[in-house]
């Protein structure tokens, strides 16, 4: 293989990976004015942020574009087949992330100023550890660092275990009041989005660890939402 060949390869690659670390730098900028909504009860910024979406999914696909192009033309072995496969694996995960942004934001403007301190307070704190986890995976995946993608992968119990005990709160939130259910169920829909924003970073760590070792990382993922399990009482 010529040098100039070899050469434009690389650039290709960089180029690819140029293009996922301003998708990163995207889902990161939705997801943190996402919270910023939540805690200001801000219908306008709320509604920029599903203005933005659309910014994201042009992203997505000039990404999977590149991506493909380098597969048929490239026809890459090894390590840089990684590289490509990982990267359309983790575009598609940071465009989920922006989409349960997108889909919070609708959930805050339907709740408008009507968000009691509590639940702004405890769903923030769970946006709070999805959003550290997240700037985590993005760093893993510039560094190319198996060690804190691990890491990553491995707190994802700790969101879910936060995501549960919000929801059982909600439940009895919205069994004590019937005029407490819409508002109760907006949060519930708010806290899942966040939870799945936590299960797609946890994918990305996945694919950071293949990326970089060749091996699936086929431990038992480590859950933590028994929200499904919870069996529900008949009423008198």
């Amino acid at each position: 293989m010529s040098d100039h060949i070899v050469k434009s390869f690389d650039d290709e690659l960089s180029q690819l990976n140029a293009a996922i670390a301003r998708m990163g730098e995207l889902a990161q900028s939705q997801f943190a004015t996402t919270l910023e909504a939540l805690h200001a009860r801000d219908a306008e910024t709320a509604a920029r942020v599903i203005r933005d979406d659309i910014d994201v999914d042009a992203l997505e696909r000039d990404i999977e574009a590149r991506a493909i192009r380098v597969l048929a033309l490239r026809q890459p072995i090894a390590r840089d087949f990684r590289e490509v496969i990982s990267t359309l694996r983790i575009v598609v995960e940071l465009e989920r992330i922006c989409d349960f942004s997108a889909n919070i934001c609708k959930r805050l403007i339907a709740l408008n100023k009507h968000s009691p301190d509590e639940w702004v307070n405890e769903v923030g704190e769970l946006g709070t550890l999805a959003r550290r986890q997240l700037a985590a995976v993005v760093v893993a995946f510039s560094e190319r660092n198996q060690e804190k993608a691990i890491t990553v992968w491995a707190c994802d119990e700790q969101i879910d275990d936060t995501y549960t005990g919000i929801y059982r709160r909600l439940i009895d939130y919205m069994k004590s009041d019937p005029q407490h259910v819409a508002i109760g169920a907006h949060f519930m829909f708010i806290a899942k989005n966040i939870e799945r924003i936590g299960d797609h970073v946890t994918n990305i760590a996945e694919s950071i660890y293949y990326l970089v070792t060749g091996n699936v990382l086929d431990a038992p993922r480590p859950k933590g939402d028994k929200s499904s399990l919870d069996q529900v009482e008949a009423s008198a």
